[in-house]
């Protein structure tokens, strides 16, 4: 079977994050860059499955820039067996249309039986690239599971519903996202770390992949404005005189809040 996880590098969600005021794209430089958390947990539920499966091949694919190798390699150090990046100056500022389209691209040019993926990265959150992926794929999805189990010919899962939960499968090829509540993932031994140096990491761009991103053939959505978030106010205080309750619901209702 051959697993394709999709990875993320994401700036720390310890650290700063900020927004370019020039560009309007996030400033990947304010703080350090990391493998997405949950792009982790997709991992490790395909390394599990590999390791009670000889034969099973993982490879992990991304679409970043250049200097985002050294963060996707972790995946390798972690266990896969193989990386694919896409990286193309055309990609700055993708947005999840064109992201879709160019790792669908990717994935089909390594070929697959599953493709796992995090329900949503911890930088654009914008949760849909899982189905958009399902669709160019012309494949069933699975998303939002918080649990998995892989067979020969099928996987299976439960989703979280307002009333309880779901129980869902469907037969491979597909592509199924993962939520948090997956375990955390394994951490990359030394073994790993220098394995990880051998192993296949294909570079390719737009042009091997074939795909076209020039907004004049396909429909994007443009950033027109963009502004620094305001200061927090001070708020407001209610000095307690025998009459803090009135107060109090002065403000509610004054500010709609009541």
């Amino acid at each position: 079977m051959k697993i394709v996880v999709l990875v993320k590098e994401v700036p720390d969600t310890y650290g700063d994050r900020k927004l370019s005021l020039e560009t309007g794209l996030a400033d990947r430089g304010a703080s350090d860059r990391v493998l997405d958390e949950i792009g982790e947990r997709a991992l490790e539920v395909a390394l599990s499955y590999a390791d009670a499966n000889p034969g099973t091949e993982v490879q992990v694919v991304s679409m970043a820039s250049d200097d985002a190798a050294a963060t996707i390699r972790k995946g390798l150090a972690m266990g896969a067996a193989s990386a694919l990046q896409v990286v193309d100056p055309a990609l700055v500022g993708a947005d999840l249309g064109v992201t879709a389209a160019v790792l669908a691209a990717a994935v089909q040019r390594t070929g697959f039986d599953l493709v796992i993926t995090g329900n949503l990265s911890t930088d654009g959150s914008g949760g849909v690239i899982p189905a958009m992926l399902a669709e160019h794929l012309g494949v069933p999805q699975a998303t939002a599971l918080s649990s998995v189990t892989i067979g020969a010919d099928s996987v299976s899962g439960t989703r979280a519903t307002d009333g309880g939960k779901a129980e869902v499968t469907t037969s491979l090829p597909a592509v199924i996202s993962i939520t948090e509540a997956l375990p955390d993932a394994r951490f990359p031994n030394f073994k790993g770390i220098m394995a990880a140096k051998k192993k296949p990491f294909e570079t390719v761009s737009l042009a091997d992949l074939g795909v076209d991103v020039d907004p004049a053939s396909a429909p994007q959505s443009i950033l027109t404005v963009v502004s620094e978030k305001p200061p927090r106010g001070a708020g407001v205080k209610i000095v307690d005189e025998g009459d803090a309750g009135e107060k109090l619901a002065a403000y509610l209702i004054e500010n709609r809040l009541a």
